[in-house]
């Protein structure tokens, strides 16, 4: 899976369960009508039953320059200080899920189904709102590795 590389995102939610945020990898489309993406992520983890339980969530594309965002929501941070220590990067106000400022692109919808199999679960969030941002290029995956695609050169 190594060799698989995959764009980078961080799923955020907010609701009765409280706040979580965690970076995923595995995000895809999966039919326009109705929108809805999927999202996979790992059953132990702490985010997982809070993103289920809250059902609101904003899949977050991330960009080159959110290399440090990413990194801290994917462990490199205590889960419960993720949102603070990434500062004034969250809009609380767009949507009733923190938004990061700046993404390539924000998703914002609700978890209408789920499966499970093996380790994870596969989430299918059905679209209410996409934001887009400022094309600044994107932020993939592979190897272990974070890489930057930057965002090509007008014509």
């Amino acid at each position: 899976m190594a060799n698989l590389s995959a764009g980078v995102n961080i799923v955020t939610t907010d609701g009765p369960r409280g706040r979580a945020g965690i970076t995923v990898s595995a995000v895809c489309s999966v039919t326009d009508a109705p929108p809805t993406m999927l999202v996979c992520v790992n059953r132990s983890s702490r985010s997982h039953d809070i993103l289920q339980s809250n059902e609101r969530v904003c899949i977050n594309v991330l960009g080159p320059e959110h290399q440090d965002v990413a990194l801290a929501f994917a462990g490199g941070v205590p889960a419960k200080e993720r949102f603070s220590v990434s500062g004034d990067m969250w809009d609380h106000s767009v949507a009733a899920v923190p938004v990061l400022k700046g993404s390539a692109a924000s998703i914002v919808g609700r978890i209408t189904g789920s499966a499970t199999r093996g380790s994870h679960s596969v989430l299918f969030v059905e679209v209410d709102r996409v934001i887009v941002g400022e094309y600044s290029g994107g932020l993939v995956y592979f190897q272990r590795r974070f890489h930057p695609i930057n965002a090509p050169l007008s014509a």
